[in-house]
């Protein structure tokens, strides 16, 4: 399969380099993918697909790292959006009360749920929760488990931070109670809250269920040190249930947050729980932004929630899902070449077994190559998603041409 014609992205990218730190940033930047094989710039997407600089149109498994749970210009979505912003507005210096429905639509919903503060990224979320823990608790030691975004007490590259500034974080690991409660016992009295992602996704990583017991175990443990519990659910909230993964797993925690799924695409994320913990942030705890209260995030999660309902469409995303995740498992079955694919229906990644030579490095190099050659957009460093309008026909096509992007590994090496 010949490399795909990428003049105009690369154009950009150098265009960019000038005017930009890195040209684009983060997890976006071409060396998170296959340099020189991946596209840089999307012009324009549309239900599943997207098209790049170079009018290259793939089947996205992306889905815009999470926040696409319906489709790329959902238009029931956009046009509440559209309808606000032409009829009503959305910015001004007092709260419009479509906070106030998207609150009672959260406490509906999860099971956690017993107030909500509103903010507009999930680095936001999980930073305002552990405030208002510290807050409730007058401990200041973290505990967590999983990524967290880029905030200075969670961000995994310290360039720029001071130590000080996370010297109270510790981490602990998926699974492993017992380096959780080791950590409990040496901070007994001074630990704020346990912040985990409850389904395991780590960087790079395997994905990964909770053991049986275990995100219970964690909320015991959590109640007999006396500390706050808090689920981070920005990849899980609004897709694996729509009560997200608490509701699936039945393990409620005291706060969980919540972003990404819940507006398809729309900038909003949410802090939901315990109304005593969350009422520190009344006086106690400071919570401000000029942009919090914008109100198009609230509609368009109002709507996004709406069809989810309506539509059952989590339901569907999970037929999707296992459809496409048994397709794949066939496929490696046909093709041993020491591929893994982990995960659950909505989201799954496709990684390589580890080798002592490190060769596993250049066959996910060549797989992810081979894919997205075939014009399916995975990610070789971040799991993927599926979305409720990728098709029948984008789930075969894809599940071919991972089919064929593992023969080529196969007969390689």
């Amino acid at each position: 399969m010949n490399q795909l014609k990428l003049d105009q992205n690369f154009k950009a990218y150098e265009e960019a380099k000038k005017l930009v730190p890195g040209g684009v940033l983060g997890i976006r930047r071409p060396y998170n993918f296959v340099e020189g094989e991946f596209p840089i710039f999307f012009k324009e997407g549309k239900g599943s697909h997207v098209i790049d600089l170079d009018n290259n149109e793939y089947i996205d498994y992306l889905c815009a790292y999470g926040p696409i749970i319906l489709g790329y210009r959902e238009t029931e979505v956009d046009e509440a959006v559209i309808a606000q912003i032409r009829d009503k507005g959305f910015c001004f210096s007092l709260t419009q009360d479509y906070q106030n429905r998207l609150a009672e639509k959260m406490k509906e919903l999860i099971p956690c749920s017993e107030m909500t503060v509103f903010v507009k990224t999930g680095s936001d979320a999980t930073t305002c929760a552990i405030r208002l823990a510290r807050g409730y608790t007058e401990k200041k030691k973290v505990l967590r488990c999983g990524y967290h975004g880029w905030h200075d007490w969670c961000v995994e590259v310290k360039g720029g931070i001071p130590e000080k500034l996370y010297e109270d974080i510790h981490e602990f690991e998926y699974n492993n109670l017992s380096s959780l409660e080791a950590l409990l016992k040496e901070h007994d009295n001074d630990t704020a809250c346990i912040i985990i992602t409850p389904f395991g996704h780590p960087l790079a990583h395997e994905m990964e269920e909770p053991n049986p017991g275990f995100l219970q175990d964690v909320k015991d443990l959590a109640a007999k040190y006396n500390t706050v519990l808090i689920f981070d659910e920005i990849r899980t909230g609004f897709r694996m249930s729509i009560g997200g993964a608490q509701k699936y797993y039945g393990v409620t925690p005291d706060i969980a947050v919540f972003g990404k799924a819940m507006a398809n695409g729309y900038s909003i994320s949410a802090i939901t729980g315990k109304a005593e913990i969350m009422q520190q942030g009344e006086k106690n705890v400071f919570i401000s932004s000029t942009f919090f209260p914008n109100s198009l995030g609230y509609v368009a999660a109002l709507k996004t929630i709406e069809i989810l309902e309506r539509d059952q469409v989590l339901d569907k995303v999970w037929e999707k899902g296992n459809y496409l995740i048994n397709g794949i498992k066939k496929a490696m079955e046909k093709y041993p070449v020491g591929a893994i694919l982990s995960g659950v229906a909505p989201m799954m990644f496709i990684t390589f077994e580890k080798d002592k030579d490190k060769i596993y490095k250049q066959k996910r190099t060549d797989f992810y190559t081979q894919v997205i050659r075939r014009k399916v957009f995975l990610q070789p460093f971040h799991h993927g998603y599926v979305c409720y309008r990728h098709t029948d026909e984008d789930l075969d096509y894809t599940i071919g041409a991972i089919e064929e992007s593992l023969k080529y590994i196969k007969e390689k090496y």
